[in-house]
Formats: C-alpha cells, sequence, structure tokens
C-alpha cells in the first residue's frame, strides 16, 4: 500500500502547478484549468486524510467540492466564450474593462 505521504507530496505538486499556471498564464481558458488543477490537489488531500484516519467524511466533502468545480466551470467558460464573442481575445490582459 502507498504511504499517504506520497499523496500529500503528488496534491503538493499539483496545486504548485496549477497556482503557477494561474499566476503566469495570460489565456482566460489556461486559467480556468489551473483553478480545476489547484481544486483536484485538495480533493486528493482530502481523499487522503479520510482514508488515514478511516472516517468518510473527506470523501463526501469531495463529493461536494467536485459538483461546486463543475458548475463552476460550466459558468466560466459560458462567461469566456461571451467575453471571446465581445473581445475577440482571451488574453486577461485585453479583457480587464468592465463595459461591453
Amino acid at each position: 500500500m502507498i504511504p499517504v505521504g506520497w499523496y500529500l507530496i503528488l496534491g503538493a505538486v499539483l496545486f504548485l502547478i496549477g497556482a503557477l499556471g494561474f499566476f503566469i498564464k495570460r489565456n482566460m481558458i489556461a486559467l480556468l484549468l489551473s483553478i480545476e488543477i489547484m481544486l483536484n490537489a485538495v480533493n486528493l488531500t482530502f481523499v487522503a486524510f479520510s482514508v488515514q484516519h478511516a472516517q468518510i467524511s473527506g470523501q463526501v466533502f469531495v463529493f461536494f467540492v467536485l459538483v461546486v468545480a463543475a458548475s463552476e466551470a460550466a459558468v466560466g467558460l459560458a462567461l469566456v466564450i461571451a467575453i471571446f464573442r465581445n473581445r475577440e481575445s482571451l488574453n486577461v490582459d485585453r479583457s480587464n474593462l468592465l463595459k461591453w
């Protein structure tokens, strides 16, 4: 069986990759993917601690986080499509104005 520490290291690496992608990339879709990577890293950590402590509450919480992440992705992609249709660019620096 794989020790819990390895899962925590993998979760930390995934969260770091997501955070770096969020701060480095300028594309809106890449930003949404980076947020999803960070959420999945946190989910992995919840499951690792849930298995270690033999409780199911962490896994139930992961289910709710996945539901929220799916709805966040749907709303985020709808906003990205709307911004692309109006601005014809997915660059974050170019779409910082609030007026259409």
